[in-house]
C-alpha cells in the first residue's frame, strides 16, 4: 500500500520535455547505447539526464525514504502481506 502511494506520488510529479535540434550523431549514439543495454532510447535518455543532474539511484532511494517518513505507516496490510495472501490463495 505504501509502495503504491509512493509510486502514485512519484508519477504525479513526472514531467515531459521535448528536445529539438539534436545532432543526429547524438541520437545515433543514444540509440546504440539503448540497444546495447536492451532498453528503449527514451529510457536511455532518461537515465543519461538523471545521471547528468546528479539524481542517481542512491539519491532516488534517499528521496523515497523522505517520502516514507512524511507519509508514515499507513493503516491496513502491507504490500508484502497482500502478495503473501494472493500467493497462498493461488495454491489452495
Amino acid at each position: 500500500m505504501i509502495a503504491l502511494q509512493a509510486l502514485s506520488l512519484y508519477i504525479r510529479n513526472m514531467a515531459q520535455i521535448v528536445i529539438r535540434n539534436l545532432d543526429e550523431a547524438v541520437v545515433d549514439a543514444l540509440r546504440r547505447r539503448a540497444a546495447a543495454c536492451g532498453i528503449s532510447m527514451e529510457e536511455q535518455a532518461r537515465r543519461a539526464l538523471t545521471s547528468a543532474v546528479g539524481l542517481d539511484r542512491e539519491a532516488a532511494i534517499r528521496r523515497l525514504d523522505e517520502v516514507r517518513k512524511r507519509i508514515g505507516r499507513l493503516p491496513g496490510p502491507s504490500i508484502v502481506e497482500d502478495l503473501r495472501r494472493d500467493r497462498d490463495r493461488d495454491f489452495k
